[in-house]
């Protein structure tokens, strides 16, 4: 995907996120570092009237569960220029460099990881982007990392684990600004492998509720994951 006169890239509804208009469509983040690839992903650079050039990054809704919210048709994203996001699960950095993308320079994403195999790659991330910052922790003990993270205005989960309500519900408590969002991934088998899909995330969602959360929307994420759902929703709001 070259760029030139055969695409064109038109702003997607969420701000900070972009379509490729081609010979087939794809959602794009601007390139918050021109010239690199993160995970060889595809780079596509457009020129601009003043002569210059921006150059955006694929984001593949296979690769990524945000992306595969985005293209699944979400109401709210939440991630926005600016946002200070607290990203749970970062593993290696793919999606995180799109939201780093997304948050720009005025934004920052704390990127925690409990692998520190994935975490040397999300350091490496970490070192051309200068809003990420690469957290290598349990996301079960916040108050490890207390002293890093400021407010929050959105907490991103995608932490693969039977107790994750609890995980994001800590985590809120200590960094999720009254009123503020929540995005998790739940996946399915990781809660409960026993029960079918749809029984999950309904008990999911409720133990979100106990915990102060209000769950808005909810998606599946098929084709691009099998049993996979997001939630969305905000916090600590009447």
């Amino acid at each position: 995907m070259r760029g030139g006169s055969k695409v064109y890239v038109v702003p997607h509804r969420f701000p900070g996120i972009f379509i490729a208009q081609g010979k087939e469509d794809a959602i794009v983040t601007k390139n918050m570092v021109p010239g690199e690839s993160v995970y060889g992903e595809k780079r596509i650079s457009v020129d601009t009237p003043e002569g210059g050039k921006i150059e955006y990054r694929v984001w593949n809704p296979f690769r990524s569960k945000i992306a595969a919210a985005v293209v699944g048709g979400i109401e709210n994203l939440w991630i926005t220029p600016g946002a200070k996001v607290l990203y749970l699960g970062a593993a290696s950095g793919t999606t995180v460099s799109h939201v780093s993308d997304i948050v720009g320079p005025e934004g920052v994403v704390y990127a925690v990881e409990f692998s520190t195999r994935s975490g040397r790659d999300l350091m490496s991330v970490a070192q051309k982007r200068t809003n990420v910052i690469p957290i290598i922790e349990d996301a079960r003990h916040p108050h490890k990392y207390r002293m890093l993270v400021s407010m929050v205005d959105v907490i991103f989960a995608d932490v693969a684990q039977p107790d994750q309500a609890r995980i994001v519900a800590v985590n809120a408590q200590h960094f999720l600004k009254t009123g503020g969002h929540f995005v998790i991934s739940i996946k399915a088998n990781c809660v409960d492998s026993t029960a079918a899909p749809e029984v999950v995330f309904q008990q999911e969602v409720k133990r979100l509720e106990l915990e102060k959360f209000k769950p808005i929307e909810q998606i599946t994420l098929e084709p691009y994951e099998r049993d996979h759902a997001v939630v969305i929703g905000s916090y600590r709001v009447k």
